[in-house]
């Protein structure tokens, strides 16, 4: 593993751990060059997927871009990183385990609507705002009526108490 501090390729491996939820190894690496410590995980991967945009474009697969887009419809929510990072693993493994290679981004888009609906209701209503390219309020009323009959009928997740951060 080259160093991120000084691109040595010689680093030491000296503390290796499982994840909380068992899906990737933890491990502390130290650079005998310049002394640098930083962490890596290692995680399993069934196949490579490629992603099919709307454009017909077709890209690898990026596990941290998906985390990032959901940590950001998940910035200043109380949701512990903990909770994240299984959904987020919860889509990998849906997607890996689907049996297709090639996976459409809307197809994507629809898993993390999922996860992010039962997980934080601002979170989802952020995301579905850029995914669903939301251009009048109307359009947020649609998709807050949506999330007061799931509500209503299913008993779904409720927003955590506000904050003023």
């Amino acid at each position: 593993m080259r160093c991120p501090y000084c691109g040595s390729l010689d680093t030491q491996v000296k503390d290796s751990r499982p994840t909380d939820d068992s899906a990737s190894i933890r491990r502390r690496r130290v650079c005998p060059d310049c002394g640098g410590r930083f962490t890596t995980f290692e995680r399993v991967q069934l196949r490579e997927l490629t992603v099919v945009k709307r454009s017909g474009r077709r890209t690898p697969f990026d596990r941290d871009k998906l985390q990032t887009s959901i940590e950001v419809a998940l910035r200043k929510r109380a949701v512990a990183p903990e909770r994240i990072e299984r959904m987020v693993n919860g889509i990998v493994r849906q997607l890996e385990s689907s049996g297709d290679s090639e996976i459409t981004s809307s197809a994507i888009g629809e898993l993390v609507m999922e996860g992010l609906k039962s997980l934080d209701d601002v979170a989802y209503v952020r995301f579905a705002s850029v995914y669903k390219n939301f251009r009048e309020a109307r359009d947020f009323e649609e998709i807050l009526g949506q999330l007061g009959a799931d509500e209503d009928g299913a008993g779904g997740a409720s927003a955590p108490a506000r904050s003023d951060d």
